[in-house]
């Protein structure tokens, strides 16, 4: 057995790596718009968490998960992750806000 990666498998990992600088880079830009929320709110003394948006959110994503043939759970696992972590950061801002 030799330690050459055949040709294909290198091919499909290089576009692999794509993908993922491609998620990293949309997670910031959404993180970044996510951040403007949590200052908006925080400015407004609204709650960091709003859970009316988050149901309908999860619905959201679940039905382009299925479109995309995505499975719905991992979408909605992945949603819930990514709602604890915002509210994690309004949280923050929010109690910046209310000391300064």
């Amino acid at each position: 057995m030799t330690d050459e990666i055949p040709a294909e498998l290198d091919e499909l990992r290089h576009s692999i790596d794509n993908i993922d600088a491609a998620l990293i880079h949309l997670l910031a830009e959404r993180f970044k718009q996510t951040r403007k929320v949590g200052e908006l709110k925080a400015r407004r003394g609204m709650p960091p968490a709003d859970p009316a948006r988050e149901a309908r959110q999860i619905a959201r994503l679940r039905s382009l998960a299925l479109e995309a043939q995505l499975d719905p759970e991992f979408a909605e696992k992945f949603l819930n992750f990514l709602v604890k972590e915002v509210i994690r950061h309004h949280e923050i801002i929010r109690n910046g806000v209310a000391k300064g």
